[in-house]
């Protein structure tokens, strides 16, 4: 069997920020992503996603953006940007290696891809981050639902909803955005347990990030006084806000119960929905740690600032609140990388 010094879970902007500072403190990652190409999530969002924080803020340790640092990259610009990262990694990446398990073994840990291959490792970082399992919560009668229901992972574009009547789940940045621009096409409403949250993208004419960064609040590590995930407001340069004022998509309190194709909404009114979008956010996908006792009765790894408290050579990147509100994202994971790789050498 194969041994490396530290195998890294997932070949992302987690995994390819992990690998860059392991490199850095003189050791020799593997890079292995379950996909076909070191791009994590992103080729799988849906098609007019662009970031919310400029170029000049989005970038992974080593590599600028490039181009104009006060656009809002698109998808396909934070795709191309990851493989020319990876290219340029001095890294073993190697794709289509889905792991199965990880074992404890002596010191060091035994992976198991689901082909059957194994290899030892001295430290394991998963970096398969904390937007890998769609969540998809047990909403009152939506298991009898004869229409369409998706979450918004498995939503590309708003042209087959064309003339439908469609009710959005959820109260984020996704929901708000994908509703918006499904109302385009088809009589939308945004369901959701509370009212939408805002925070205007340009305070004072500055980007949100640019406060962020100068006081320090982006890497600040609030994650600790957090008993729970935070909710983050709808970041808006007030094309959604207007959107909703002018009822495209309207806004509801969640609906009570569905029947069949018939939705009962909070006042007792019924009405028959064509699709319902779940923009309810996700879930680590970190079933394969099960043998390590890792995890919590929730699923998350029990871990702090990404140090697992299971093992001493175990470590999590890309985690939502991990250590500060920029942890999960393409800003702030080189942060946490370069403190959990330095972590890592002197274990």
């Amino acid at each position: 069997m194969e041994h490396v010094d530290v195998a890294v879970i997932g070949g992302g902007q987690s995994g390819l920020a992990a690998a860059y500072h392991l490199c850095r403190e003189g050791l020799t990652p593997v890079v292995l992503e379950a996909s076909g190409q070191a791009a994590g999530s992103w080729p799988r969002y849906y098609d007019s996603l662009t970031l919310f924080s400029p170029a000049r803020y989005s970038s992974l340790p080593g590599l600028p953006f490039g181009g104009d640092p006060d656009r809002y990259p698109h998808r396909d610009e934070v795709v191309a940007y990851l493989l020319r990262y990876a290219e340029r990694l001095d890294a073993d990446i190697r794709t289509g290696r889905q792991i199965s398990s990880v074992r404890a073994d002596g010191e060091g840990f035994t992976l198991r891809t689901v082909d059957g291959r194994q290899l030892g490792a001295r430290a394991v970082v998963t970096a398969t981050g904390g937007f890998g399992r769609p969540n998809r919560p047990a909403l009152p009668g939506l298991d009898t639902f004869t229409g369409m229901v998706l979450h918004v992972s498995e939503y590309r574009r708003p042209e087959p909803f064309s003339g439908q009547r469609v009710v959005v789940v959820g109260a984020g940045n996704s929901a708000v955005q994908v509703a918006a621009e499904l109302a385009r096409v088809a009589r939308v409403s945004l369901a959701s347990r509370a009212p939408v949250r805002w925070f205007p993208q340009r305070p004072l004419g500055r980007d949100l990030h640019f406060w962020l960064n100068a006081t320090g609040l982006d890497s600040a590590p609030l994650a600790r006084f957090q008993r729970r995930l935070a909710t983050m407001a709808v970041i808006d340069d007030g094309r959604y806000r207007a959107a909703l004022a002018a009822q495209a998509p309207d806004r509801r309190p969640m609906f009570t119960d569905v029947d069949g194709p018939t939705v009962t909404w909070a006042d007792g009114t019924k009405e028959g929905v064509d699709a319902i979008v779940l923009a309810t956010g996700y879930r680590p996908d970190l079933d394969y740690l099960a043998p390590l006792d890792a995890l919590g009765e929730d699923g998350r790894p029990r871990q702090r600032d990404g140090a697992s408290l299971a093992h001493p050579r175990l470590a999590h990147l890309g985690l939502e609140w991990q250590r500060s509100l920029s942890s999960a994202s393409l800003r702030g994971v080189g942060r946490a990388a370069r403190r959990l790789a330095g972590q890592l050498r002197r274990s």
